[in-house]
């Protein structure tokens, strides 16, 4: 069996969200009584990334986005697509090279995540965004 759903991440600008509660939340409806299977998660954008991170220590986050902000820094002279603002060549250079799709196993109705595992939305852009994210659960 496949069920299919679509989440709202709401941004408040660039950084990491967690959105593994959000996921388990939509599923939750879906779930009726499937205790395991595979979740498949799609940003619909490009300018943002899926990842599996961290989720303790508030340090580790911080490192990540600085780390991809000295990666892909603003400003570069050779930066022609800045229609949206000085983010938005660095946004689709950061979303090229993480993942926009995540599979992740589904465990007694839960995603299957280790201790410090947390499922993150990356933020590319300054402004705040809507965040749209395809689920697919499978049994």
């Amino acid at each position: 069996m496949t069920l299919q759903t679509e989440i709202n991440v709401q941004t408040r600008g660039q950084g990491l969200v967690r959105i593994d509660d959000a996921i388990e939340k939509a599923l939750g409806s879906l779930l009726k009584g499937n205790e395991a299977g595979l979740v498949h998660l799609h940003i619909l954008h490009t300018s943002a990334s899926l990842l599996i991170q961290e989720n303790s220590d508030p340090t580790a986050k911080a490192d990540l986005e600085e780390f991809f902000n000295r990666l892909a820094p603003e400003g570069q002279n050779w930066h022609r697509h800045t229609v949206e603002g000085p983010d938005d060549t660095v946004s689709h250079l950061k979303a090229s090279l993480l993942p926009v799709s995540l599979t992740l196993p589904l465990t007694s109705g839960r995603l299957k995540l280790g201790t410090w595992q947390g499922v993150y939305l990356f933020e590319h852009r300054h402004a705040p965004h809507s965040r749209k994210i395809f689920v697919t659960a499978m049994f």
